[in-house]
Formats: C-alpha cells, structure tokens, sequence
C-alpha cells in the first residue's frame, strides 16, 4: 500500500513525532524505501560573498542535524533509508521531492520552527496538504 514514504522534517516536536509515526508506518507495512528530507530556506543572492557562502553553508548544517535526529527517531527500519537536504521554499520542495520519487504518502508535523503563519495547521503542511498528489499524514 504505502511502499515509498516521504519524511519532511525540521527539528520540531511535530517534526519527530512525525519521525516516529513514520517509522512505525514503515515497519507496519513493510515499506521499501523511507526518504527523510530537511529543506532550508534559500539564502538570498543580494547579500553577496562571503555572506552568501556561509547562509548556505549554516543552513546545510543544520538540516544535516535535522535528519540526523529524525534518523535517530526512525532507528531501524525495513525500508531502505534516504536522506536528502533542499534548499527552498519548503512545501514547494516537499511536493518536488514527493513528485520525483512517485511517493505514496508523505508523513510530516502538523507546525514546524517556521515563523507564526499557520493558525492551527502550520502553512506548509496547509500547503502540501492542498497540492499533494498523494495522501499526507498530519502529525500532531
């Protein structure tokens, strides 16, 4: 049913309880692949060198220790383990990502670390909700 499941994640309690619902999704019904994905928002070019440089360097970094936690979340799995770290506009990058992987769920927190925009469901999630060619799992 649920064979290639889609992980967004940003650190937030949302976030990995959306880890561990995923995992537990993942050892339920014996998927095979689990993509873990932390997207940052783009560093804009108008700040110039060396400024530039070091936005895209701190915000890899720290979507790098994202997925390492939500990895640590998951812990073993029978699926095959992808990570992936995007730069964007989140639920833009979620939906690429979840398109270009033919996913059949994405799983993700219902509010994340992102600035106060959603009332009770965080905008991204809103938005993938909305535009996701597959279903997606609201996790609270």
């Amino acid at each position: 049913m649920f064979e290639r499941i889609l992980l967004a994640v940003d650190g937030s309690e949302h976030s990995q309880r959306a880890a561990q619902t995923a995992a537990n999704l993942a050892r339920a019904l014996k998927a095979m692949h689990l993509r873990v994905v932390s997207v940052y928002e783009a560093v804009p070019a108008y700040l110039g060198e060396p400024n530039l440089s070091q936005g895209i360097a701190a915000g890899t970094a720290g979507a790098e220790r994202v997925l390492d936690m939500a990895e640590k979340i998951i812990g073993t799995v029978p699926a095959e383990l992808h990570r992936e770290v995007l730069e964007g506009p989140v639920a833009e990058a979620i939906l690429e990502v979840a398109a270009t992987w033919k996913s059949d769920v994405i799983v993700m927190g219902s509010r994340g670390l992102g600035r106060l925009q959603g009332a009770l469901l965080g905008s991204n999630s809103q938005k993938v909700v909305s535009h996701a060619a597959c279903p997606v799992l609201v996790v609270r």
